[in-house]
């Protein structure tokens, strides 16, 4: 008697089961990844925007902007703020994220758009 095999054996999908196993194990940590940058890229942008506002202000006004004159920009993933009391020469504007980011984490920027690192994002995160 000849049997015709139908279906696929057990070690077949086992390999088929492994190697989708190995290739999630190689893309889920670079999607991870590529989120994270794309958050990092909203975060940014908002603390440009903000900044704009700042120099808006100012063209119309002795002082930088304390937050209750302004309306700063809103970002899903960060929380926009103004440290402490702006002056006529500088203000520094954060973006804290909102989700974990162990590599960055809070961006700063000042009056002269420079990106502050130390206690905030390291150079390489800008």
């Amino acid at each position: 008697m000849n049997f015709k095999q139908k279906g696929f054996t057990l070690i077949e999908l086992m390999i088929t089961v492994a190697i989708i196993a190995i290739l999630a194990a190689i893309a889920l940590p670079a999607y991870q990844d590529y989120v994270t940058r794309a958050k990092r890229a909203e975060g940014k942008t908002a603390l440009m925007q903000a900044q704009l506002a700042q120099e808006r202000w100012r063209a119309n006004n002795a002082l930088y902007a304390t937050s209750a004159q302004i309306t700063l920009p809103s970002a899903d993933e960060y929380t926009l703020a103004i440290v402490g009391t702006p002056t006529a020469t500088a203000y520094l504007i954060t973006a804290a994220p909102s989700f974990t980011d162990s590599d960055c984490g809070t961006f700063a920027m000042d009056q002269s758009g420079a990106n502050h690192t130390g206690s905030y994002a390291s150079a390489s995160c800008w």
